[in-house]
């Protein structure tokens, strides 16, 4: 097992600064992934801890041991790439060897290692395969096959689901989380542009802002469980990031300021009142209120909105009906997502009320910035079976 510790760590390309000021300290068997936008420096800071980049600045510490200068292949990592890069001429067998073979690894040692990693990844049916005879699922767990028969202390994935399909995606998502269970004695750190998958395996999700020079707070957004960026989103860039559909936006007015509420009102002179401590803040200070489609509530609630239907989206389990937002029916305007039943069905230009419980906004300064919210995040626990 290997922790990793990344110490004010920086990369620059000449006077450009890529990756600025990140300090992470990933524990024996965590899975964290990175995630963000293009352009972000996520892959550029995974290739880092594998030696396949230089460290401009700070410290890289694999084990407890500095690794800046040390090469590649005595970091004790594997790492999987977006591409399988496979040998097409070799069965799956041949593959998985490939690399203890090219060790002068003893014949008894490379068999046992590639039949764990058979069965682990339920490979063992494909072992005398060529790749060509395989789908892109399962060309992807050789690829992982190869990187487990190496019994490293960090597994690096880099983007490995991006070449595969959706239903493909959700396959081989469930295994790379099965791998981690059942072999959860390494350290996984896994770089995706998909918050989806971010949210269903990471531990810890590592959230990179978008590339831009004149950001004052480094390369790091918010590090936290997925559930902790979900409910608790330090700013208006992570809260728009993290949720499918993302969440929706009102900038508005405060009217008044306190320690468990604020009063907002709206350009169309709705008041909302949102449950964060909003004291850092004066009356008439600009604020941006924000609700997530799964939290608005059809109807006329106690506060609540009225907005004309622009288009809807008919999923079957549910319907996302889409509203005219803040700045009016333009192709500028973002719209207002709300997510209803699957049943729900409305005509372009028909209005809906919808309620914004205080419990559900966030709100966010004008610089961006989360106010603390005031109500506790839900955690349902199933009971067990009889």
């Amino acid at each position: 097992m290997a922790d990793i510790q990344l110490q004010n760590i920086q990369k620059s390309y000449g006077a450009v600064s890529v990756i600025r000021n990140v300090d992470l300290h990933i524990a024996d068997g965590e899975f964290c992934v990175f995630v963000g936008p293009s352009g972000c420096g996520k892959s550029t800071l995974l290739r880092m801890v594998a030696g396949l980049e230089d460290i401009s600045g700070g410290e890289l510490l694999i084990g407890g041991q500095r690794m800046n200068d040390v090469p590649p292949a005595r970091r004790g990592v594997a790492m999987v790439f977006q591409s399988y890069a496979l040998f097409p001429h070799l069965s799956v067998r041949e593959n998985l060897s490939f690399g203890l073979t090219l060790a002068k690894r003893p014949a008894d040692e490379i068999a046992r290692k590639v039949n764990e990693a058979a069965r682990v990844l339920q490979l063992e049916a494909l072992l005398d395969r060529k790749p060509k005879q395989l789908s892109g699922g399962q060309r992807q767990r050789v690829a992982i096959g190869r990187a487990i028969v190496r019994e490293p202390g960090v597994f690096l994935f880099d983007e490995p689901l991006s070449n595969l399909d959706a239903s493909l995606r959700v396959q081989t998502r469930f295994e790379i989380a099965r791998l981690h269970r059942e072999y959860g004695r390494a350290s996984m750190v896994y770089v995706t542009h998909d918050q989806v998958e971010a949210m269903t395996l990471a531990d810890r999700i590592l959230l990179l802002n978008a590339g831009d020079a004149v950001l004052k707070e480094g390369s790091v957004a918010q590090c936290g469980s997925p559930l902790e960026l979900y409910h608790r989103p330090r700013s208006l860039f992570v809260a728009g990031f993290i949720g499918s559909p993302k969440m929706n936006f009102l900038p508005g007015t405060l009217v008044e300021a306190g320690p468990a509420s604020a009063r907002v009102q709206l350009p169309g002179g709705e008041l909302l009142e949102a449950a964060v401590d909003a004291r850092r803040l004066a009356p008439g200070a600009a604020v941006t209120l924000g609700l997530r489609p799964e939290h608005a509530e059809l109807g006329t609630a106690v506060q609540h909105i009225v907005r004309p239907v622009r288009w809807q989206e008919r999923l079957g389990e549910a319907t996302y009906l889409y509203l005219e937002g803040s700045g009016g029916d333009t192709a500028l305007s973002a719209p207002l997502i709300v997510k209803a039943p699957g049943a729900t069905h409305a005509q372009p230009g028909h209005r809906i009320a919808f309620g914004l419980p205080a419990r559900a906004l966030h709100c966010f300064d004008a610089q961006g910035q989360a106010l603390p919210r005031c109500v506790a995040d839900e955690d349902i626990t199933l009971p067990a079976a009889a």
